[in-house]
């Protein structure tokens, strides 16, 4: 398969956009790459550790950065974004933008009940409180749902599920 153009995969963390990303692209046979491992490897750190060092100013300034080259040097790729990815200013440019939607609690208790849940959790502090992390997913979701070409439903649903209707609604 070839993309016409890319697919960018875009929802609150933990939704599974790695994972389905992943999934996509060994399924069709296309390049995936991941907004946040760019930039990790770009600045040889974790996300976590961009945040605590230098705050969330400059990583989103890496974001706008990465999405830049993304507009200028990649086609026919399924990019999966970190949660707050969506604020570039140039985002509708990238390619289709597709929303993994699910409720705060399905995206908690998907993370919670992981094989590697720990790791999750180390990943994403933030569910470490999750009344912060609900504030934060409810100021996100409308913004999500209004940059969004297609919105997938993930809750209740497999992979295979989820990978063929992104297919689908993108005409992949």
């Amino acid at each position: 398969m070839k993309l016409k153009r890319n697919i960018i995969l875009v929802g609150f963390m933990g939704i599974g956009k790695g994972t389905t990303a992943r999934a996509f692209a060994k399924e069709y046979s296309i390049y995936n790459i991941d907004t946040d491992d760019l930039i990790e490897s770009k600045e040889n750190r974790k996300v976590k550790k961009i945040f605590e060092e230098d705050g969330e100013a400059y990583f989103r300034n890496l974001e706008q950065m990465t999405a830049d080259w993304i507009e200028s040097s990649v086609q026919g790729t399924l990019i999966s974004s970190g949660g707050g990815f969506y604020k570039v200013d140039n985002l509708s440019k990238l390619g289709r933008v597709v929303l993994l939607d699910a409720s705060f609690e399905w995206i908690h208790n998907r993370i919670l009940t992981s094989d590697n849940a720990q790791k999750k959790l180390k990943k994403r502090p933030l569910f470490k409180h999750p009344k912060e992390a609900k504030k934060l997913y409810d100021e996100r979701i409308k913004i999500y749902k209004s940059i969004a070409d297609v919105i997938i439903s993930v809750e209740g649903k497999s992979l295979d599920k989820i990978i063929r209707e992104i297919a689908k609604e993108t005409d992949a």
